[in-house]
């Protein structure tokens, strides 16, 4: 298991690191990977800037770029995260946060704001997009585990359908508030199809313990999922309190989520690609498959993220090029496992 980690993970760290350094080179104003470590090396240590970097350059990197790059890359490990214990909770190949509704209910949120916006409600200070959206994710969750409560044990089935079914309901919500934004809609369209453009040092901040305490917790009931994936009465006779798991690994993913759409809007594809395409290279060990996911899925949403800020010649909403990009690919895989004579990943 170890040498399988780090076989992996060192890898995929290597590779994020040199996607963050070649992803802070690119856009209007070029700079070099060396003057890119020199100006985080003086911003971290508190130094003065060498006096070859163009302070104009310095200022790029550090305010504008990195917070950018950063929040990609924990937005996609939290995604990545996210839809990887979806999957092992609910035993469900095709489960992520929109699953169980979250990401539509931090949309509600987040609409829900704007339109107050528009309507001229001064709302009090702090009150945010991203406040809106987070309660509106908590409150979904809330919801579906109402509504699954009647059955005992939590089922995977009792919490899929639940999740639909308030989905549902939300995105009806949203359709409405879209109709009384009327010609403000844009702003809600805009926010609904993911932007990182918006992205601070305060968002880092935000997300950065997320993903740390989310992510070891993960790590932490990996064994626990392992043994749920045998059934649930295999799992009980085991020691494996299935309802207690599936309460706190939900709480925990639903939370994480939450902030990762409260910062980035909807992006779709992440946390259902990226555990999908780590289950066909490294296998289904959730102890190996969650801490990979993260850096995957960080990877992924970066190089999607660089590709609509420096690549293309217009920004296109990030949420729509993880679409385009992974739409096709699970199609194909999805084929192929077909093909294979497996109905399931």
């Amino acid at each position: 298991m170890r040498g399988a980690a780090t076989a992996w993970i060192v890898p995929l760290t290597a590779a994020l690191v040199f996607a963050v350094a070649l992803s802070a080179t690119l856009g209007f104003l070029e700079v070099s990977i060396p003057d890119v470590f020199a100006i985080l090396a003086a911003k971290l240590s508190g130094q003065p800037m060498p006096a070859a970097i163009d302070p104009v350059a310095a200022t790029v990197v550090a305010e504008v770029r990195m917070p950018r790059i950063l929040a990609s890359v924990l937005v996609g490990g939290l995604l990545g995260v996210s839809g990887a214990v979806f999957q092992a909770v609910l035993l469900n190949p095709l489960a992520d946060s929109y699953t169980l509704g979250i990401s539509t209910g931090a949309a509600f949120g987040a609409s829900l704001v704007i339109v107050l916006q528009i309507f001229g409600l001064t709302l009090p200070p702090g009150v945010t997009i991203p406040i809106f959206a987070f309660a509106g994710a908590i409150g979904t969750l809330a919801a579906v585990l109402f509504l699954a409560s009647g059955d005992r044990r939590l089922s995977s089935t009792s919490l899929i359908l639940a999740g639909v079914i308030v989905a549902a309901i939300l995105s009806a919500a949203i359709g409405f508030l879209k109709f009384l934004a009327d010609e403000q809609v844009g702003l809600i369209i805009f926010w609904l199809m993911g932007s990182l453009a918006g992205a601070s040092w305060a968002s880092i901040f935000l997300l950065a313990p997320a993903a740390l305490l989310g992510t070891l917790t993960a790590v932490f009931y990996s064994r626990d999922l392992n043994i749920m994936a045998t059934g649930d009465r295999a799992a009980t006779s085991l020691g494996v309190n299935t309802v207690r798991l599936r309460l706190i690994l939900l709480a925990v993913c639903s939370l994480m989520t939450a902030l990762a759409v409260s910062v980035s809007g909807i992006i779709g594809f992440v946390g259902l690609i990226v555990p999908h395409m780590l289950r066909h290279l490294v296998g289904p060990d959730n102890r190996l498959l969650i801490p990979l996911a993260f850096f995957a899925g960080g990877l992924l949403l970066l190089v999607a993220d660089t590709l609509t800020r420096a690549v293309l010649p217009v920004e296109v909403p990030i949420g729509v090029l993880t679409a385009l990009l992974g739409g096709p690919f699970f199609c194909v895989l999805f084929k192929k496992r077909q093909r294979d004579g497996v109905t399931a990943f």
